[in-house]
């Protein structure tokens, strides 16, 4: 019961800790003369991804690589069928053309190059497959390149929806910024405790526990943020959320952890690969059924549907 009582306020000190790093962050670049837009397109989108990487670290430095491994891949799979799922429901998401021609496509090439890397024992015909250091340099490496393609995207055209942060005084902003990042590292802390408790006491394996609770858990930035921006209208913003989160999942926070520990792949994983793969890939043609270049409502119905037949065959894997 202690168990799950910290694994639950681990939750919310996660998610209220990335808000208060944003907050304070923000302010205080603003503050240093960083425009919004710099401010949104680096503060805000490493903070809507640091549950996910504060958790990922915690279970690599642990050992608990399953999770790490798990919570990526399963948070890919809740943003595009669950959190775009629920948005295209609430109301139907237009996608501009260089998102389906170009972030979707990068999107699907960061699962494929991570299959790639971790298919050592199929490839190569090695024992085991890991996630090495090296590995985790050439993602790092691809997400460099990212970063410098939004910031290129983001220069031609400027996002009118880029708000100032708000107003606060440099003490109060250190005091955020101080006190969201050890809310992060505890919180990060009593998830990865938490989940192993849980794995034990199911008898199940930790992937399942981070490829299901732990991964839905560091989704709820983006579900928050997509679901708002539908309710709004705002289909860039629902729709961008979810791919770039995709691509810093894998790219950063699989690329960081890889760095830091290599990670060893088990090979039930490979399956969960390919769902991601074909989790991206309906995205892309789901694009291009019924209204063109747009996620209607049913197609949000079906997103969620094949989510709850995959969360079946988990448990029914174990």
């Amino acid at each position: 019961m202690i168990s799950f009582l910290l694994f639950i306020i681990g939750f919310f000190l996660l998610i209220k800790g990335a808000n208060y790093l944003v907050s304070g962050a923000s302010s205080l670049a603003y503050k240093l003369g960083v425009a919004p837009l710099v401010i949104g397109l680096t503060i805000v989108a490493f903070g809507t991804s640091a549950p996910e990487l504060v958790v990922n670290l915690m279970a690599s430095i642990s050992g608990n690589t399953d999770i790490a491994i798990g919570n990526i891949l399963g948070s890919n799979i809740v943003n595009i069928l669950v959190i775009l799922g629920v948005s295209a429901i609430i109301y139907p998401i237009t996608v501009q053309k260089s998102t389906v021609w170009k972030e979707i496509p990068f999107a699907l090439l960061a699962v494929v190059v991570m299959g790639f890397m971790a298919s050592d024992a199929l490839i190569d015909g090695a024992s085991a497959s890991y996630l090495t250091r090296i590995d985790g340099l050439v993602l790092i490496s691809f997400f460099v390149i990212f970063l410098y393609y939004i910031v290129g995207i983001a220069k031609q055209s400027p996002s009118e929806t880029v708000e100032k942060p708000p107003e606060m005084t440099r003490m109060r902003s250190w005091l955020l910024i101080v006190g969201g990042m050890l809310a992060l590292v505890v919180g990060g802390k009593w998830i990865v405790d938490g989940a192993i408790v849980f794995a034990q006491g199911l008898g199940v394996s930790e992937s399942l526990i981070g490829l299901t609770i732990v991964a839905i858990g560091t989704s709820l930035p983006e579900l928050a943020t997509s679901v708002v921006a539908a309710y709004k209208k705002h289909s860039d913003i629902a729709i961008g959320n979810v791919v770039g989160s995709n691509i810093f999942n894998i790219f950063w926070i699989l690329g960081i952890s890889a760095f830091i520990s290599p990670l060893p792949f088990a090979p039930a994983l490979t399956t969960d690969i390919l769902v991601t793969v074909g989790a991206t890939l309906l995205l892309f043609f789901a694009l291009f059924v019924g209204k063109r270049h747009t996620i209607e409502k049913w197609q949000g119905v079906l997103f969620i549907c094949t989510y709850v037949l995959y969360i079946v065959f988990l448990v029914m894997r174990g």
